[in-house]
């Protein structure tokens, strides 16, 4: 009989976190692991939207909109979870993305974390950094970043 481990797996809604959840499943996953699906919301279209400055019901609407959003993704990691039959649960926390993970992952008691890639440039990662690359040098356990081989090419 394997030992749990708690795993923190960082989900966005794009393919990168799909892609990573499956690494992890094909090739890391233990029967008695309790895998913990993060999601940190960015509220997009509120944020994007010109009318932000001056129409407080725009706003609203809009909060509404974003809120139904991240429940059905919410609700479509809980069934991943489901559908893998692994034990675990989902995890919602507004924030910083990178700073979120670390204090989840500790909160949780987290033996590893598994991050995807997005493949930003150089430049771009320098400038505005990354989150994969945040966790790497402020979690104090292992982090498992899965590169999508597509993006990553030389």
């Amino acid at each position: 009989m394997g030992e749990a481990r708690n795993v923190v797996i960082a989900m966005d809604e794009s393919h990168h976190s799909d892609d990573c959840f499956q690494f992890y499943m094909k090739n890391v996953y233990k029967p008695h692991d309790h895998v913990v699906l993060l999601y940190v919301p960015e509220y997009h279209t509120v944020i994007q939207s010109p009318m932000v400055m001056t129409d407080v019901s725009v706003v609203t609407d809009l909060l509404q909109e974003e809120e139904k959003r991240i429940k059905g993704f919410l609700e479509q990691l809980g069934q991943k979870l489901k559908a893998a039959g692994i034990g675990g649960k989902v995890k919602s926390v507004g924030g910083t993305p990178g700073e979120v993970i670390v204090k989840v992952a500790n909160e949780e008691k987290a033996h590893l974390i598994v991050i995807g890639s997005r493949g930003m440039g150089t430049i771009r990662r320098t400038l505005i950094g990354s989150v994969s690359d945040y966790v790497m040098h402020h979690a104090h356990i292992p982090v498992l970043v899965c590169k999508h081989p597509d993006v990553h090419k030389h």
